[in-house]
């Protein structure tokens, strides 16, 4: 059986599909009521926020696409830094948004004077920033972002934490994100299908006064509906069962100790590819704590490594994505991955390679 070291999504423990295997229950009733609001608490707690946590059966896209629908009445500003961001700026034209981008070279993070430069130009009301661009690897400065932000009223910052969050530490209301989104097929380990959203209170007015926000995607009945423990459509129970699971063992592991098994983690992988000559593609300072993105080196044969691992180990890593496709690899140790576990792939990987 295959074991998945890509960035998502990634390994779902058994435990966690026995949660999900619970008997179905209705999403009109006291039942789930008392499931989703059992969730709050620790989605707060991870998002750094006493706001209300959103449940969306949705990718994170949805809710990215979203958050133009709902938040833009004059121009959008995406800080972009590889292929999500990119991609972002592009959803914004198809929608017909007037959007201006800050476009740096992949493998580099966002500048905050960068974004200072560019607001001071006027005209926007919505900046879009992806935390850990998970393409190339790079964990964007966050809390300076937000900091240059605040600064220009009016504008509304509305960040993509899918790689991030429980993997770092994440302040939304100390650091004023009106909108943090993230799917859960990332570092909190569950199948794709459900995205946890937060929006601040000046996210939620701005959303009332747009008038084109459609429904399945509207902020507004999200939050009408969060007051009575509920979602505005047939949400996904299944997913939210093992949500519910997975938080719990968040509280019983501690976030404190969540958040250094990931730092560990993350080092060892630093250090096996050290030793074996792969660069990070990261700009240095900007390297993701949750996966990281390796450069190829020119002489190194990318797809035979990957094919071998697979075959004779049963273990997956991704081959680049995007433009960077065949000259980067990819390898997560985020969500339930443990010392041991990234050193049974750091064991398999130098077994390929010596071979």
């Amino acid at each position: 059986m295959s074991k998945l070291y890509i960035p998502g999504p990634i390994n779902v423990s058994k435990a966690t599909f026995a949660a999900m295997s619970q008997p179905m229950i209705g999403h009109r009733g006291s039942e789930f009521e008392a499931l989703y609001a059992s969730v709050q608490p620790g989605l707060q707690q991870l998002a750094g926020t006493t706001r209300p946590a959103y449940l969306s059966t949705s990718s994170a896209w949805g809710v990215m696409e979203a958050s133009l629908r709902n938040l833009c009445a004059k121009k959008v500003l995406t800080l972009c830094c590889g292929a999500f961001s990119d991609k972002w700026f592009e959803v914004a034209g198809k929608m017909g948004i007037a959007a201006d981008k800050i476009q740096v070279e992949w493998g580099e993070a966002i500048s905050p004077e960068a974004v200072r430069a560019k607001l001071e130009e006027g005209g926007f009301d919505l900046v879009t920033l992806i935390h850990n661009e998970t393409s190339t690897g790079v964990m964007n400065d966050l809390a300076g972002i937000a900091k240059v932000v605040k600064a220009f009223p009016g504008v509304i910052f509305v960040v993509d934490s899918v790689s991030s969050f429980s993997a770092v530490p994440i302040a939304m209301d100390a650091l004023g994100i009106d909108v943090l989104l993230a799917g859960v097929q990332k570092a909190l380990a569950l199948p794709p299908g459900l995205t946890v959203f937060f929006c601040s209170g000046a996210a939620l007015e701005r959303a009332k006064s747009l008038p084109h926000r459609g429904y399945y995607f509207d902020f507004g009945e999200f939050a009408k509906n969060a007051e009575k423990n509920n979602t505005p459509s047939t949400p996904a129970i299944s997913l939210i069962f093992g949500l519910q699971h997975i938080l719990g063992t968040i509280a019983e592991e501690g976030l404190e100790q969540r958040y250094a098994r990931h730092a560990a983690n993350n080092a060892l992988i630093h250090t096996w590819g050290a030793r074996h000559g792969f660069p990070n593609f990261a700009a240095a300072g900007h390297e993701s704590v949750s996966l990281t993105c390796f450069r190829k080196p020119e002489a190194f044969d990318q797809a035979a490594f990957i094919k071998n691992l697979r075959a004779r180990h049963g273990y997956i890593i991704n081959g680049g994505y995007g433009k960077i496709k065949g000259l980067t690899f990819r390898i997560s140790n985020m969500g339930n991955e443990t010392a041991a576990t990234m050193q049974e792939l750091i064991n398999a990987m130098d077994e390929v390679l010596g071979s």
